[in-house]
Formats: structure tokens, sequence, C-alpha cells
């Protein structure tokens, strides 16, 4: 293993005291600098680092000056520019496109990246590093790798290749992809075509020159653009080519050139993930900080066990970033890194989170993904063929709680309650060990039109959960709760179902502080639907709220809350539900509106 530098320099002076005279690889983000496994920066960097490139670091930059960018100098080979952990116009704007005042992945929570930071970055690079590759990367260029309906613009736009002046983009987690383009650009090589998970640009000329029979074509952007059945084709292509086993490349045309997309990156194996997670992360912000990073602190002491997820939910693009494939650790290299966790000073003896996209998914597996890839006419979770044994997890768990220092291991990242076998004891284990006061689940929605819309589990899956989970809670000193992630306005759902959903709240005596009003991200299936009114791989017409039901559909969820009378009241009447108005003890608002 390469030795690591305690922080990845931000500076000159840093990189001096290591004998560093000119990076090979600096890396640009819209984040601060945290040195954790949960920031793709340090991940990325400490990866580059460990395959035996020099790696700098410029965070946050000033982008309407040119000292920043040029702070560290020109690299050797190339620069990496990612938005950060978080869609830069999804961090900045709530899903009513109100303007947040703090970034909690900023210094202090100061307001320091600008909107469509990877267009901005790279702009600014490329105009004062005109012959340096630069590659761009992470989540908001990830899901902006074709044409997309933008939500803050309410337009289509290119794919971001098509408007950044990048040489090539990396999609999904990087790992393999960054070093394979380091190999080829310190070899010599300026040829970086073919590598699996990048997409790049082609002239016209050249494309049209080319053996095209290989590739999936989509509609070109000027046809997306107009033509909503044609942009819910071109998803459907592209999302059924996401698999890195039976996946092809995937191009689409643009007026001034042409967007192709490899396969996907082949997922990391155990030993691979193992050593990327096990790099000496000091889980500490970059000692220059003089005010903390509010992100860091829910993530400071939590250990990520796998990678991907099946769940194949209608409002995620997961599937187009980390894939279905789980990709699992081994519990002795999760267990090492908890106990170097143990020795820091600032550990009290809790671990926040043990888990992944889905925590109960880590050690399941299926026999076809290392041949056959996932199944295109399946869901996995639909699957009889799927081990959903959850033994390995408790397991894994178990050892965790026995290291010494360590006096609670919690579940915070969620579980898949429709994953968990009836006869098992994982639901039993999980309430008496990792769980605080509430556990956290996601329904997100009781309407069967909604959840088949969602791709969720229908209502009763979640009604034999939590019966399982309120049996649990007989005889106990201190209860436990369920805290379910809801969602309004998700494409399907009318005011009458927000009405059930608040019914459903009502009766069953749930907390509704996680409801989520629906936001269309890019490179969803909801998204998709939220645009074209169309199911995209069936081209049926589907309801899509928008402007003030939408507004309606969000305060049905948060129905006592009292700024929110008028439009529950506005809700209830439009669905025709006047008897939910009242003093009885089923209504839901009182007839009038309770003065201060």
């Amino acid at each position: 293993m390469t030795r690591q530098p305690e922080y990845l320099p931000m500076t000159m002076g840093e990189a001096r005291r290591l004998g560093i005279d000119q990076f090979d690889i600096v890396l640009v983000t819209g984040d601060a600098y945290v040195d954790h496994p949960s920031f793709g920066t340090a991940l990325i960097g400490r990866v580059l680092v460990d395959a035996g490139y020099s790696v700098g670091v410029i965070a946050q930059p000033d982008w309407k000056s040119d000292a920043d960018l040029r702070r560290l100098g020109e690299p050797r080979l190339f620069f990496s520019v990612s938005a950060g952990n978080v869609d830069s116009l999804v961090n900045a704007f709530t899903p009513n496109l109100k303007r947040r005042s703090s970034d909690v992945y900023s210094p202090g929570g100061r307001l320091l990246r600008p909107d469509r930071a990877t267009l901005v970055y790279t702009d600014r690079i490329h105009a004062l590093f005109p012959e340096t590759p630069i590659v761009i990367g992470g989540i908001e260029a990830s899901l902006r790798r074709f044409a997309h309906y933008d939500y803050w613009s309410d337009s289509i736009r290119q794919a971001i290749l098509a408007d950044a002046p990048a040489d090539l983009l990396v999609f999904g987690m990087g790992e393999r992809q960054v070093v394979t383009i380091a190999d080829r650009l310190a070899a010599g090589e300026r040829d970086l075509t073919g590598i699996p998970g990048t997409a790049r640009r082609v002239d016209l000329k050249t494309w049209r020159s080319m053996d095209q029979s290989g590739y999936v074509v989509l509609p070109g952007y000027p046809e997306v653009k107009e033509d909503r059945y044609a942009y819910a084709r071109a998803f459907a292509l592209h999302y059924n080519e996401q698999d890195p086993v039976r996946g092809r490349p995937v191009a689409q045309p643009h007026p001034k050139t042409v967007v192709v997309q490899n396969p996907p990156a082949m997922p990391l194996s155990g030993v691979e993930l193992d050593r990327v997670y096990e790099l000496p992360y000091t889980r500490r912000a970059h000692p220059s900080y003089t005010e903390p990073i509010p992100a860091l602190e829910p993530v400071r002491f939590s250990v990520v066990t796998h990678r991907g997820c099946f769940g194949a939910c209608s409002f995620c693009a997961l599937t187009h970033h980390q894939g279905r494939i789980i990709q699992s650790r081994s519990a002795d290299s999760i267990v090492r890194e908890v106990e170097r966790m143990a020795r820091m000073p600032e550990f009290t003896g809790v671990v926040q989170d043990v888990g992944g996209p889905t925590a109960n998914m880590y050690g399941i597996h299926c026999g076809r993904w290392e041949n056959d890839g996932t199944c295109p006419e399946r869901r996995c979770t639909d699957c009889p063929a799927l081990d959903r044994s959850h033994e390995e997890q408790v397991r894994l768990l178990r050892r965790i709680r026995d290291i010494p220092g360590v006096k609670r291991v919690f579940i915070a990242s969620g579980i898949r309650y429709d994953l968990i076998p009836p006869g098992e004891e994982y639901l039993a284990e999980i309430s008496r060990h990792h769980v605080s006061g509430h556990l956290k689940v996601a329904p997100e929605h009781v309407s069967e039109r909604v959840l088949a819309c969602m791709g969720k589990p229908p209502r009763e899956t979640f009604d034999a959960f939590r019966e399982r989970f309120e049996a649990l809670q007989e005889g106990k000193k201190k209860r436990q709760y369920l805290v379910p992630y809801l969602m309004s306005g998700h494409p399907g759902c009318r005011i009458a179902d927000m009405v059930e959903l608040a019914e459903y709240v009502r009766d069953a005596g749930l907390y509704t502080e996680q409801v989520q009003d629906f936001t269309p991200t890019p490179m969803s299936i909801s998204t998709t639907i939220y645009h074209t009114g169309l199911d995209p791989f069936t081209l049926k017409e589907v309801y899509v709220s928008k402007g003030r039901e939408k507004r309606v559909q969000r305060a049905l969820m948060h129905y006592r809350d009292p700024a929110n009378y008028a439009l529950v009241c506005e809700g209830l009447r439009a669905a025709g539900r006047e008897d939910l108005i009242g003093s009885a003890w089923r209504c839901l608002v009182p007839a009038r509106r309770k003065k201060k």
C-alpha cells in the first residue's frame, strides 16, 4: 500500500513538505474537504494516492477569480471536477424552489458553491489551463450524462458533456475509472476511449463514419426536447443498459456533438472494497478549517458495509449510479474499521450507522450477477431465487457490539422491511440492540396506485411489518417508534390519495416529520413521468400534479400544522371529503381555524 499523507494537500506549502513539486492530479470539489470515506473527494483522492499518484485538492474555489483555481498549479495528468456529494441545485433549493440559507457541506454552513457547479468549475479551469485534460464526475455529472429534464429551469437540457468543456465524464462509483484514466495518461496515451463507466463526446463527422451496429442510439436532443414520447423512449432505452455485464454502449446525438456512454464499470469485489475503505482516513475536516462542517458530524462514526441497491424505487436514481448489484465488504474489514474508530479520542462509544443505501441488503447475493448481470425482465425484490437471509448482517453486528470501547451500534440508514423473512429473528435483534428510539423505514405511501407508480411494495406488506414491530414493544419499559418516510406530490398521486395517506397516519398514530415533497431530480423514472406524463416503459398516460395542487398535497401530510389549515381544507373539499372537517374524532381539521 502506497504511503498516504495525513491529509491530501490543499496548498503548495503542504505539497512541498510531502516532496511534491507538481501534482499528478488535482481534484476540484464543491464540498469542503473532509477526509472521510463518505465524502467522494477523500475516497477518490486516497484511491489515486494508493495507486501511486500525487493528488491535491481545491475545495470550494472562488469561481469569480483565478487565484483559487491556480493555487496548486497545472497538474501533470488531469483535473478532476465534482460538484460534491450532492447535486448543487438539490443542495441549493428546496422542493418548492426556495433558495436554502445554508450548505451543510461548507464550513459553518456558509454558501460557497455556485449553482451548476460542475459546469462553472469546468469552464473556469478550461479557460485557465486549455491544454490540460478535465474529467468530470460525481452525482451531478453522473446523472446528467444524457439529455434530461431540469426541474430548476423547467426545461430539457443537453447532456452535460455537450455544455462542459471536459474530456471525459465518469459515472457511477469511479475508483476503477479514475485509476485507469491516470494510468493511460501517465503512459503517454491521449486516447481515453473504451473505459467502462465513462462517457465522452464524438464529433458529428466521426460519428457518421463509425460502425454504429453495436450501439443503442437514443432519440437525439432536438427530438426529446420537443416530443415527450421521444423523451420517454430515450429514458427507457438507456435505463435498460445500466448493467455492467449485459449493458451495451449508448449514444445520443446533439446538435454539435454525439454523447457516447460506455457500459457501466464492473462493481468492485469485496477484497477491492475492503482496500478502499481501509485507507487511512482521518474522519476529520482538513485542519485549515476554523469552522465545523455540519455534514460531518452525523456520519463521522458511521461505517459503509456495502454498495448497490436492487430496490429500484422509481424516484431514486441509484440504479444509474451504484447499480443494482450488491457489493459487500468482508466482516473482518468492517470490524477493523470500527476498531480504528474506537481508538479515536472523539469516539464516545456510539457507532452512528452500519449500512449502505439499504442497511439490510448487506451480504445478499444472487448467483446470476457475476455472469449474467441483473435480470432485465424482473425486479430482484420479487424474485424467489434471491437469498434473503439476514444471518450475515446479524453476525457482523454482533461482532461490532463486542469490540472494546463500543457501547452502542445503530442502524441509521434505514432498512427495507419487505426483505425481512417472516420467521427470521432479524427484526427482534435490531430492535433489541440497534435502534435507539426510532426505526426509519420508507413505505412512502399507502395508496395502491401510487405505490405501484413508485415501485414500492403494497400497503399490506407495511401493515404486516408494523404489526410485527409493535408486537416487539410489548413489555418494554422504553418503547420504540417507527419513523416512516412518506412522500407527497409523486406522479400518479391525486389529492384523494393524499387524503387516504393522511387518514392512515391518523389511525396508525405515526410520526409525519419525515415527509418529502417529490423533487424531480435527473435520471429517475419518476422524473421522466413528471415531465412527460408517461410511463417510460409502457408509454401509458400517468397523472401528474403540479403547481398549487402539489402544495395542497404536501399540506395534507402536515394537517396538524395550523399554518396549513387553508390548504388542507381546500384539498379535502376538492376530494369531496368535507366529512373530515369538523369536531368529530376522525376529522383532520376543525371547522374553523383556531385563533392564535
